[in-house]
């Protein structure tokens, strides 16, 4: 993340709206996190929370500020589930990457409520999985995780 915050600004909407520089219906907001109705939704109250310091995804998100969105993304779905709005469930859902579905690369959670024929779906060949790849697999991510201490 090379950018100066004006640069971010001028070159991510998401930045501009955490700043209060472009319009958004915006559901709540502190000091660190901005969630507001997404323009183009999956559903009635689909909203998106994004963090106001510039991050495009994942791994330029620092962990405190990643849990604060995480935490918020749950008061939203519970807000959601008492707002009156269509609910019979919540999706919460992040696409860290352009192959993820990514379009807006500034990090960001999608909570949306969901209900029966609502048009909404995740389509894939869901496989099960031998045993000794799942292994194999769990120890690959295993070894990559930061080991402190």
């Amino acid at each position: 993340m090379t950018e100066t915050p004006a640069a971010a600004v001028a070159s991510c909407i998401f930045c501009a709206i955490a700043a209060r520089q472009a319009e958004a219906s915006v559901v709540y907001e502190d000091d660190t996190a901005v969630a507001f109705m997404d323009l183009n939704p999956v559903t009635p109250g689909h909203l998106l929370v994004v963090p106001r310091k510039h991050a495009v995804g994942l791994e330029d998100l620092d962990e405190a500020t990643s849990a604060h969105v995480w935490s918020v993304g749950h008061q939203m779905a519970r807000a959601l589930r008492r707002s009156g709005l269509r609910c019979d469930g919540i999706n919460v859902f992040l696409a860290d990457g352009e192959v993820a579905f990514q379009e807006v690369f500034h990090f960001h959670l999608h909570v949306f409520p969901r209900y029966a024929g609502d048009g909404f779906s995740v389509d894939a060949e869901w496989k099960e999985r031998d045993r000794a790849l799942l292994d194999a697999d769990a120890g690959a991510i295993r070894d990559a995780v930061p080991h402190t201490g």
